[in-house]
């Protein structure tokens, strides 16, 4: 009989050598083939659905289009589809389509069809995030409004009929207000939010989610609910509910429809009250390859290269939120194996890795980046991380480290890749130490990617995008480019997901002849994009013309 592995060989999805190394990989974690090979990016996730299908003899849907859907919903109790996560969908005649993500759990299936007795049930492969959306938006939603459950209107109005509402323990364990919560939370997993705002104004309260890196107000509870919803969110996230004159950190861990949520809490004192700020790192989600995290071809081939020497550092640059620490984990998962010891120092640890050693920095008790990688240094490493460079010490003690043999990984908050250079010799590092130990330098940006169900097209001038930085092909006149339009599926914004921006500087012999020479930043930037250096503005506006995002956005991130 066939297997997974004979269909993803036989439809050229993946090669024999990359066949061995998943199942090398597989033996020493506790995920399937397929899990294994989606996680290390050798093949995506719909490809193995549409194998697995074509094994198992059932169809694939890309996307789930419900049909008399309500009238199902009556008939399966909300547990069962989110404990085995399946979703009937689909309803026409006496047939019933059921969503699946693992054609080999008979028993959920079973259960179902007793369920349904009567119909004719038939399974259909599709996506997690499809299933999960067909949960979330009508499953979940409709057995929220059923009678019995507390409704959030109907729970505010009680809470505005209360006495002793400054009691926050009391108001914190009501009933309204952990729904109340829940719902923000749950809401914000669903919206594909990073951060949770609680805001306390003069006269209200104010709730927004980032999604795609930019802010959207969801909701405004009334005032005299604020220290209530503040308070429940400290319990949960185990801080001192009596202190409210100092700032407090915690942490929240949860889990909503299947996904397991790790939420970092910062409460601030502010004029009117508590703020609380909530970021959230869905690890079941998370994938750490650098084929998935939109690397152009080439820039990825270079990249690769670097990883391949054994010593030197090379650091990722680029403001807070733009992914520096997704790409850090790419590669670290990419030199992940049992012949390399590999020990971080982060601060926060925001991600485990299996085989990885992660120390987090506590600046509080003298544990400091420096102090770490020292520690680190007596530990045999072969590839260090560094969460953060952040003053002379740290960076003589990352370049001891790569002196001494080791391959070191950092970030420095500078706008683009030339910029990292400067920003070390003015910490006051020799130039030939730079030369003689830095082996990369990329900067990074997260732009938003247009939503592929409302995205518009227009014309531009090739002339205008030749002024904006992008090489035009010679003769063409003009370009095809999409647009946002907004729908319901990117909350009328036009645009869902991220993808990255690269602009990655090779040390080479060039280059290192410009670094010894001690150069001004646009010396620098001259003969790096002479060498070949491909810009940010240039990469977001190849972006623009492969149909991923909006010339505004591009302009607006670069």
């Amino acid at each position: 009989m066939k297997t997974l592995a004979d269909i993803l060989l036989e439809d050229g999805l993946i090669d024999d050598e990359e066949l061995k190394k998943a199942r090398s990989l597989q033996k020493k974690s506790n995920l399937s083939l397929a899990q294994v090979l989606i996680k290390r990016g050798m093949v995506s996730e719909d490809d193995v659905l549409r194998s697995q299908g074509k094994l198992y003899g059932i169809d694939y849907a890309d996307r789930l289009e419900p049909r008399n859907i309500d009238d199902i919903i009556p008939l399966v109790p909300l547990k069962f589809v989110q404990k085995y996560r399946m979703a009937p969908y689909f309803l026409e005649g006496n047939e019933i389509r059921i969503a699946i993500g693992d054609p080999t759990a008979i028993h959920p299936l079973d259960e179902f069809r007793l369920l349904l007795a009567g119909y004719d049930v038939r399974p259909i492969m599709a996506r997690e995030a499809e299933i999960l959306r067909i949960i979330h938006n009508f499953y979940e939603k409709s057995e929220g409004s059923k009678e019995g459950d507390v409704d959030l209107d109907e729970g505010l109005k009680f809470l505005e009929d209360m006495e002793d509402l400054n009691d926050s323990m009391d108001l914190a364990n009501q009933a309204p207000i952990i729904k109340m919560v829940n719902v923000i939370l749950s809401s914000a997993v669903n919206e594909r939010a990073s951060d949770v705002h609680i805001e306390p104004m003069e006269k209200e309260l104010v709730v927004r989610f980032r999604v795609d890196g930019i802010m959207h107000r969801v909701l405004s509870p009334p005032k005299s609910i604020q220290n209530g919803i503040i308070s429940r969110i400290k319990i949960m996230a185990n801080l001192n509910i009596a202190e409210n004159r100092l700032p407090q950190d915690g942490r929240i861990k949860l889990r909503f429809s299947g996904k397991d949520i790790d939420i970092r809490v910062s409460s601030l004192p502010t004029q009117y009250g508590e703020r609380v700020v909530m970021r959230l790192l869905n690890k079941t989600d998370a994938k750490f390859d650098l084929k998935s995290i939109g690397f152009e071809p080439s820039v990825r081939q270079k990249f690769e290269k670097l990883l391949t020497h054994t010593n030197g550092i090379i650091l990722i640059t680029g403001p807070t939120g733009s992914g520096k620490t997704t790409t850090l984990y790419a590669a670290l998962s990419e030199l992940n194996n049992e012949s390399r010891n590999i020990i971080t120092v982060e601060d926060p640890v925001e991600y485990q890795i299996a085989g990885i050693s992660q120390v987090q920095a506590r600046h509080k008790i003298g544990l400091t980046f420096a102090e770490g990688l020292r520690s680190i240094l007596r530990q045999d490493p072969d590839v260090i991380m560094v969460g953060e460079i952040r003053d002379e010490e740290t960076a003589r003690v990352a370049i001891q480290a790569s002196l001494t043999g080791h391959l070191v990984f950092s970030t420095l908050h500078t706008n683009d890749a030339p910029s990292a250079v400067t920003r070390l010799l003015d910490m006051g590092i020799e130039p030939y130490l730079i030369t003689s130990t830095c082996r990369g330098f990329m900067a990074q940006r997260l732009l938003r990617r247009l939503c592929i169900y409302c995205k518009k097209e227009k014309t531009i001038r090739a002339a205008d995008l030749f002024e904006l930085g992008l090489p035009v092909e010679k003769g063409k006149k003009t370009y095809k480019v999409f647009e946002p339009k907004g729908c319901k599926e990117c909350m009328g914004t036009g645009f869902r997901g991220r993808s990255g921006i690269y602009e990655l500087l090779v040390v080479n012999s060039v280059i290192r002849n410009v670094i010894a020479k001690n150069p001004t930043l646009d010396e620098l930037q001259r003969a790096a994009i002479a060498d070949g250096m491909v810009t940010l503005r240039e990469a977001a506006l190849r972006k623009v013309i492969n149909g991923d995002t909006s010339l505004e956005e591009a302009l607006r991130v670069t």
